[in-house]
């Protein structure tokens, strides 16, 4: 592709290339400085070598930018609940105990394994290589909804909307405890308050935790900056020992509901990491639904609402998954 530089550039030719590059090639700047590293990248018709370099006003740019490879990852047959799907993205509601991307402990069995043999030769690339552009991440044993993309174009539209924080997610959770404006204990938790509704808001950094890496932890100095808000949905018991709330995020860090509501002294049911096991009140729950609480084996999570615009079309698209069948026979034996 070519194009030409526009007035007033940036002092440094990949910043300027950044700038001006057609948007329809959804170029990223990761992928533009990659092709620049690579030599695929000419100013005036001379291979720029330095991605420093000043670049004047009226320069000719030109891109070659190669056909898709194939990934390295292996198609395989599993099965998937596909909510949505056209030639630039496809939703689709992830069961819980299934990874999204293969990783050194997981290097089979994901979404992405999945999605490579559901589309086959229906992906055109994404950051030049024929796969699934991952965007946005659930943990293994959280159910829901996922948007990925299936061209480059897609992929740098909605990494945008992400980036934003203009996506929609909504999810359910069970967690132990009552989150409630009228708990005078919340009110001296550092982070949270509450807005009209009894809605509880949570505000902190989240960063790795320092000696347990599998972690995230709060922070009010350094890390990235969180915002997780959960409205009361049900409680449950006599006394209340358990809720049903809706969570839904301004930002999108890893394990951010999960830990967010621990640090509010209201962990998720069944979480091995920060939820925890926690010993209920003697009869607040019947024992059918101490029992099932307490064989809870994963965080009582769903990712239940998915909100964005196409980045392709501009249409706004929005999609709900039901609870899955562990989840709700557990609302149904608290509710019982």
């Amino acid at each position: 592709m070519s194009f030409v530089i526009a007035a007033d550039p940036p002092p440094r030719l990949d910043k300027a290339i950044a700038r001006d590059v057609p948007e329809a090639a959804a170029l990223s700047r990761t992928r533009l400085a990659r092709l620049l590293a690579d030599g695929a990248v000419t100013v005036d018709g001379v291979v720029a070598e330095d991605p420093k370099a000043r670049v004047r006003e009226g320069a000719v740019i030109d891109v070659l930018v190669e056909a898709a490879v194939e990934s390295h990852i292996a198609p395989e047959d599993i099965p998937l609940d596909v909510v949505f799907e056209d030639s630039d993205l496809i939703v689709a509601n992830k069961p819980a105990g299934m990874v999204v991307h293969p990783a050194p402990g997981s290097p089979s069995g994901t979404l992405v394994n999945a999605l490579m043999h559901h589309c086959g030769d229906d992906l055109s690339g994404v950051g030049g290589m024929k796969r699934p552009g991952i965007v946005h991440r659930i943990d293994k044993d959280t159910s829901g909804l996922l948007v990925v993309a299936k061209t480059d174009a897609a992929h740098h539209g909605l990494a945008a909307q992400f980036a934003a924080h203009t996506v929609e997610r909504y999810y359910r959770a069970l967690v132990y405890g009552v989150p409630d404006a009228n708990d005078p204990r919340l009110r001296g938790v550092k982070g949270t308050s509450f807005e009209p509704g009894n809605v509880l808001k949570l505000t902190t950094q989240l960063a790795r935790h320092k000696t347990d890496r599998q972690r995230q932890a709060v922070l009010f100095q350094g890390g990235r900056h969180a915002v997780t808000r959960a409205r009361l949905v049900a409680r449950y018991g006599t006394p209340e020992v358990i809720a049903q709330v809706e969570c839904w995020l301004e930002t999108g860090r890893t394990h951010q509901i999960r830990v967010h509501m621990a640090h509010a002294g209201h962990g998720l049911v069944g979480d091995p990491v920060y939820g925890g096991r926690r010993k209920l009140a003697k009869g607040a729950l019947s024992d059918a639904a101490t029992a099932a609480v307490q064989a809870f084996s994963r965080q009582a999570l769903h990712a239940a609402v998915l909100g964005f615009v196409h980045p392709v079309s501009g249409e706004m698209l929005r999609f709900e998954a039901p609870i899955p069948e562990d989840l709700a026979d557990l609302i149904a034996a608290l509710t019982n």
